[in-house]
């Protein structure tokens, strides 16, 4: 019998407010450790958190942004567990009150749309980074000691929980590249894996096909890609298919991922919520977020990234539409498109030639593109290049054509194929690798200004006459 994966993924966005979450901290990557550190983001005896209001707001705009209700009425809870990047033994998170709840993110896929439920999405503040050292790879396995940098203690941090709707590591690595493509351009977060401002955790179980309900689950933790994600997850659903077909147990425990060995490595035992002990934080009211607010920042909304890629799929198809948007290339395809270059054309140049690139006079690039058969394979790529610059002209590289007139370049056809009558035979005799000899030694005669596709055609014709 076949067996089905059941995937729900936390994933948590760090916010790039200014000031961190309940101090006047600066937030900052890179900046030396622990001098971005006050009372309140190191617990000092008698200090008191003050929320910051930017992070609310953000955190509002993205529940939208994920179909969520916003609550009329969130708490901030106290969740307590003992580890030495929480100088308070508690971190102050949202329980069973969160700010945006009940939501759904809508993943294009060429055989149709794909629904993930959220769950919620809710505000806490970031725990301090561990440097685990003389380990492998830096992870705590390994590791002969362990330092604190309390510069990303108190960061605001969003954490998003997802419905177990997932059933394939593939479709877990499109809704965390689409979700990412969304929290940039809301502006709320860089969302960089390799800078730890985006990270996800990912649920993993299995069940039998058609069989209802959920099995034990396991918890894969400190992965720092998309990639390595789906190989995290394909590694945690063989393992668990293993135990059930040999009939062992499945424990709930935490792990780790190598992506060096493709194995996983026993983290701790998995938490439940009991384990950590939430209650209220007394020292902070409830928030209440306005509904001036709440549709104001509903109006401000941009259109979402799923929305696009339908929109573009009919003009390009659907895996380019989902490559330009997810790049963040669609803005400079629909440049070029309205200035009437054809729409697959436009998708291969943004994503290859201008990569990049922001297109400054897309009208002028426009010129250049319909004339590239005319220049040379520089002078064009040149061309392109140089449109990133204002006040970009396409006549100064238009003026620089390749002579495509086939009766003037016969002659020197002629000529070539007359001085190299072994390469000829060889031509003739199968060798048909040798057009590119030919073509070049055209190319060298003409200085490089012949048309290299005219060449190679003309070149053929007397070859194979």
């Amino acid at each position: 019998m076949s067996w089905e994966p059941v995937i729900g993924l936390e994933v948590h966005v760090q916010l790039k407010t200014r000031t961190k979450m309940f101090c006047r901290c600066a937030t900052g990557f890179g900046e030396p450790p622990n001098t971005l550190t006050c009372p309140v983001c190191l617990a000092h005896p008698g200090a008191l958190p003050v929320p910051n209001r930017t992070a609310v707001e953000w955190t509002v705009k993205l529940g939208l942004a994920l179909g969520c209700e916003i609550a009329p009425r969130a708490l901030f809870h106290r969740k307590h567990y003992w580890y030495p990047d929480l100088p308070k033994g508690y971190q102050i998170s949202q329980y069973d009150e969160p700010l945006c709840v009940d939501g759904r993110f809508l993943v294009p896929r060429a055989e149709g749309d794909l629904e993930v439920g959220i769950v919620r999405a809710h505000l806490e503040e970031d725990a301090a980074k561990t440097v685990h050292l003389e380990g492998a790879g830096g992870r705590i396995i390994g590791a002969t000691r362990s330092l604190v940098d309390f510069n990303r203690g108190g960061t605001p941090l969003v954490e998003v929980v997802t419905r177990p709707d997932l059933r394939s590591a593939e479709e877990a690595r499109r809704f965390l590249q689409l979700l990412r493509q969304t929290v940039v351009e809301l502006g709320i977060s860089d969302a960089e894996m390799e800078k730890g401002t985006l990270r996800c955790d990912a649920n993993v179980s299995v069940r039998r096909a058609g069989e209802e309900g959920f099995r034990t689950r396991w918890e894969l933790k400190n992965m720092n890609s998309f990639s390595f994600i789906a190989r995290g997850i394909d590694a945690a659903v063989r393992g668990q298919v293993t135990l059930h077909e040999a009939d062992e147990d499945v424990v709930q425990e935490t792990y780790d991922y190598d992506p060096d060995t493709d194995t996983l490595a026993p983290h701790r035992t998995k938490e439940e919520a009991d384990d950590y002990r939430y209650f209220p934080e007394p020292d902070l009211v409830p928030l209440e977020p306005e509904r001036e607010l709440v549709e104001r920042v509903r109006a401000e909304l941009p259109q979402l990234p799923d929305v696009r890629v339908r929109r573009l799929e009919e003009a390009v198809g659907f895996e380019t539409a989902w490559e330009l948007v997810t790049t963040e290339r669609d803005g400079e395809y629909d440049k070029l498109a309205a200035a009437g270059v054809e729409a697959r054309v436009a998708a291969n140049v943004v994503r290859n030639e201008a990569a990049g690139i922001a297109v400054a006079e897309p009208g002028e690039l426009a010129k250049v593109i319909g004339a590239r058969d005319q220049l040379p394979r520089e002078v064009y790529l040149e061309a392109v290049k140089a449109s990133g610059m204002s006040g970009f002209s396409a006549d100064l590289y238009l003026a620089r054509t390749s002579v495509t007139d086939a009766s003037e370049l016969e002659p020197i056809v002629e000529r070539i194929l007359a001085a190299h009558p072994d390469q000829v035979a060889a031509y003739r005799g199968g060798k048909q690798g040798l057009l590119g000899f030919f073509v070049g030694q055209v190319m060298k005669e003409t200085n490089g200004k012949a048309n290299p596709k005219v060449v190679s055609e003309l070149v053929r014709e007397r070859l194979e006459a």
